[in-house]
């Protein structure tokens, strides 16, 4: 099985694995606009938005508070963390924006 064509680019090499390791997985992407970088998620349907999250900050080495974040599929906010990534709405190749809660000042 290869992974979706959008999950490779600009991401890096090691993919952070979420979830059960058995049976069907989706490869999403997670793009965190603040450290300009991008994680690669491998996770079992039945994983938890809010696991792919908190994954992709610690794969990203982001010391922040994960509530101190909001996650968002297809430009909408994903309001139920606890949901599995099915339930979520995401499918093998969907992208993830992991970004501040709230707006911050520019300097």
């Amino acid at each position: 099985m290869t992974a979706p064509f959008v999950t490779n680019l600009r991401a890096r090499r090691e993919a952070v694995h979420v979830g059960r390791k058995d049976g069907k997985a989706f490869t999403v992407r997670v793009e965190v606009p603040e450290l300009w970088d991008v994680v690669r998620v491998v996770a079992a349907p039945n994983a938890t938005v809010e696991e792919v999250k908190v994954a992709s900050l610690r794969a990203l080495n982001a010391r922040a508070n994960p509530d101190a974040y909001v996650i968002k599929l297809r430009g909408f906010e994903v309001l139920d963390e606890r949901a599995s990534l099915e339930d979520a709405g995401a499918i093998d190749g969907s992208i993830f924006l992991l970004t501040h809660r709230r707006r911050r000042p520019v300097r």
